[in-house]
């Protein structure tokens, strides 16, 4: 799944990718999201790319660090 542009895109599809590329499977032993995500959130950790101020890619390469 490609992350909307932000130039192109609505705050509301933005918050849609999110919340189905974050989606938990129920498969925690072959998934890992929530490894990743460190049982944060992910609509508030990608909020600025939901608001447009960041880009999605930014935000994962922070967050994997």
């Amino acid at each position: 799944m490609t992350p909307p542009d932000i130039a192109h895109s609505t705050q509301e599809e933005r918050l849609n990718f999110v919340r189905e590329a974050w989606k938990c499977l129920h498969n925690c032993e072959l998934c890992g999201k929530c490894h990743i995500l460190r049982g944060r959130d992910a609509e508030s950790l990608y909020a600025d790319y939901i608001e447009g101020k960041r880009s999605y890619l930014e935000i994962s390469l922070e967050i994997r660090r």
